[in-house]
């Protein structure tokens, strides 16, 4: 049972090695890195088992990050937009003092 599985996860392995990664691939790479975890989860618990998602689950499969995101927030000034960004992704987004005020005497 265990060499099925094996074989199995070095057929995904090979595919997604020869497949050319872009925005048309990028589907299809998604539910072959799902069905690699699932397999490997198989592997380690057995069929049926406690899935790497479970609440009791021992062990768990981490996928790697990759790509570039931009992101963009609207919102009224000086809310924490900046802060928000920098908090959620672990790194320092860029952010510009401005004033917003308008006077009579600057018209």
């Amino acid at each position: 049972m265990s060499e099925n599985i094996q074989k199995q996860i070095e057929e995904i392995e090979a595919e997604m090695a020869r497949t050319q990664k872009n925005k048309a691939t990028n589907y299809h790479l998604g539910t072959l890195k799902a069905k690699l975890a699932k397999l490997r989860s198989e592997l380690l618990n057995g069929p049926g088992g406690k899935s790497a998602g479970s609440k009791d689950a021992g062990r768990g499969f981490d996928v790697t990050k990759s790509g570039d995101t931009r992101i963009g927030l609207v919102g009224f000034p000086s809310v924490g937009k900046s802060t928000l960004l920098t908090t959620l992704t672990g790194t320092r987004s860029e952010a510009m003092y401005n004033t917003f005020s308008w006077g009579l005497d600057e018209i």
